[in-house]
């Protein structure tokens, strides 16, 4: 059995969203015969059928219903790794603001500190010291 691509997961993932070969062609920005082709290797490459053909559409069989959460998870896994390598090409950025008592500001955060910048030069951190008991959320 020759493994299945991402491609073809995200195929099924999209006819199950959209209900349809052309839906899920447009959500995709694929054409329909390109779309239908994944979902047929994905169907050969399983040995199971995951779609009734009718007039209005396509019908997730159980087979469909089954793989979806996994199709699910390989989707927002895809996004997520997308994420962590185009943060790490563009570098992290924005403010960021610490409270911390005034020893560990003064021993730890220095040099941690230090290591941050030098890694992501485009991130600006705010430290706040103080020994007194703090709030966050109602500053």
């Amino acid at each position: 059995m020759t493994e299945p691509s991402w491609d073809h997961y995200r195929a099924a993932l999209a006819v199950l969203e959209e209900g349809s070969l052309s839906g899920a062609a447009r959500a995709l920005g694929l054409t329909q015969p390109t779309l239908g082709r994944q979902i047929a290797a994905l169907e050969r490459a399983l040995g199971v059928a995951l779609f009734t053909r009718s007039p209005t559409g396509l019908a997730p069989t159980e087979a469909a219903l089954i793989l979806a959460p996994f199709a699910r998870s390989l989707k927002a896994t895809a996004a997520a790794l997308h994420r962590a390598v185009a943060s790490e090409a563009e570098g992290l950025s924005g403010r960021v603001r610490i409270t911390a008592s005034e020893v560990v500001g003064a021993e730890v955060l220095p040099t941690i500190l230090a290591g941050l910048h030098a890694r992501h030069p485009g991130l600006a951190v705010d430290v706040m010291l103080s020994d007194r008991m703090q709030d966050l959320l109602h500053r």
